[in-house]
């Protein structure tokens, strides 16, 4: 809860101070993003931005269709609310809320409102809702190590293609891990029933 009311303070401050306390961090790294869309680099964040964009939704999808093919719909519904409802619950909001405009000259088309970073949300809720409905407590080590680098890469895929700055990916970091652990805590019961119901062999019961 304390993360997704910062990162909601922090888009109501956008609203109210057109240059907040941090606009010189985000320029400075801004400035320090060396390159052009023609790079290697700009390809690898491509791709990136795709995964974050349409893909975002897609990939979603394709696990709840899975999981549902073996009669677990409470995993799925799960999946469908982090990964799929919270972001047009929250990020479309937020969007609205802090009103804040895209750093100048981006290298790939974007929509209005640059805080908070929808695709950055969107691959830290896909990582958390994977984890929990994929792997067992014991088992999520490595996945959580991927998990924090694939958020890492698409942090900085977005500020290298100017589409964002550096304080929209963290608030989307932010908004992402609150809403998620909020949900995942509201499923509880239902992802023990359902764990309980896979153990004795009686999901579709």
């Amino acid at each position: 809860m304390t993360l997704t009311l910062l990162s909601v303070l922090t888009g109501l401050l956008l609203r109210l101070d057109e240059r907040p306390f941090f606009q010189g961090l985000d320029d400075a790294w801004a400035a320090s993003l060396k390159g052009s869309p023609a790079d290697t680099a700009s390809g690898f964040a491509t791709v990136l931005d795709r995964l974050g964009g349409p893909l975002g939704t897609v990939v979603p999808l394709l696990l709840m269709g899975c999981l549902c093919m073996y009669g677990r719909w409470r995993s799925a519904l799960f999946v469908f609310t982090t990964a799929v409802l919270a972001n047009v619950l929250l990020v479309l909001p937020l969007k609205q809320l802090a009103d804040r405009p895209r750093p100048p000259h981006t290298w790939t088309l974007v929509n209005d409102g640059s805080y908070p970073s929808g695709q950055v949300f969107s691959a830290v809720a896909l990582v958390i809702a994977a984890a929990v409905v994929l792997f067992p407590p014991g088992g999520r080590r490595w996945w959580w190590l991927f998990g924090a680098g694939y958020t890492g890469a698409m942090m900085w895929s977005r500020t290298w293609q100017h589409a964002q700055w550096l304080s929209d990916t963290f608030a989307g970091v932010l908004a992402a891990a609150g809403a998620c652990l909020l949900l995942w805590r509201a499923f509880a019961p239902l992802l023990e029933t359902e764990a309980e119901r896979m153990a004795s062999d009686t999901l579709w019961t």
